[in-house]
Order: C-alpha cells, then structure tokens, then sequence
C-alpha cells in the first residue's frame, strides 16, 4: 500500500510540475512569436518581387515525453481518441522549431521566409517504453 501511495505522489508532483512547466514555455513561446511576428512566412515556392538575396534557415526542436503523458497516452490507446498530452507536445516542438528559425532568418537580416516545410520524428523511440522524445525541424528559404 505504501508503494502505491508514493507513486501516486510522484504522479502528482509530475502532473503539477510538467503542467507548469508547460504553461511557462507556452508564454515564452508566444513572447517571442509576437517579437519576431515582422518576419513573413509562407509555405509557397514564389519568391516575391523585389527580394535581393536568399539562404536557407532552419530550426529544431526536441522535446521529451514525460512519464506523465506516456501514462496518459496508454489509458487513452486502450479506448481510443485524441491524445491531448502529445497534442501539446508536438505542438511546442513545432512552434519552437518555427522561432529559431525565424531567429536565425532575423540574424541574417532576413525579413521573409519562404517555402516553410516543418518535419517530426520520434526520437529514441523503442518497443519497451514507447515514445522517448519528438522532434520538429522546420526549414525554408530566408528573403531580404
């Protein structure tokens, strides 16, 4: 019984510190979406007219499955649906992998990003434990 009660705490020390966590680079995340929201980007292949110079840019992400959400992301592939933990958590990677590549556009004196593509992969994944980590690599060509 013992056992069963301190891995219920850890449980809920894990939900309560990777929920904040989470919140915390949300914000972050948006902040710095909103500093770097002059730099224009698109998925088309048109260059618009009047741009002088191009290079590539890129940006990635990896971002760690927590012992919470693969518990979660069990439950809910015994009956099935959405599984909102990694919802978010492929969403932060991408979000993040998008600003460092729109930092490292703006860097270079960049203002438009064209031809956006944005890859995910599962990192260190085995048939043990599942997911380890997913990973976000967004590229494109950066327009002055």
């Amino acid at each position: 019984m013992f056992n069963f009660l301190v891995f219920l705490s850890l449980l809920a020390v894990g939900f309560v510190f990777g929920r904040l966590n989470e919140a915390k680079h949300f914000r972050a995340l948006l902040k710095r979406e909103r500093e770097l929201a002059h730099i224009i980007v698109t998925n088309t292949k048109h260059i618009p007219d009047g741009m002088r110079s191009c290079e590539f840019v890129s940006g990635n992400m990896v971002v760690s499955v927590d012992y919470f959400k693969r518990i979660i992301a069990g439950l809910r592939g015994l009956v099935g649906g959405r599984i909102n933990s990694y919802t978010s958590l492929v969403e932060r990677a991408r979000r993040e992998a998008v600003v460092r590549m729109k930092l490292e556009a703006a860097a270079q004196g960049m203002t438009h990003i064209s031809n956006l593509r944005i890859e995910t992969a599962s990192v260190f994944q085995n048939a043990k434990t599942g997911i380890g980590s997913i990973e976000a690599y967004a590229y494109g060509t950066a327009l002055k």
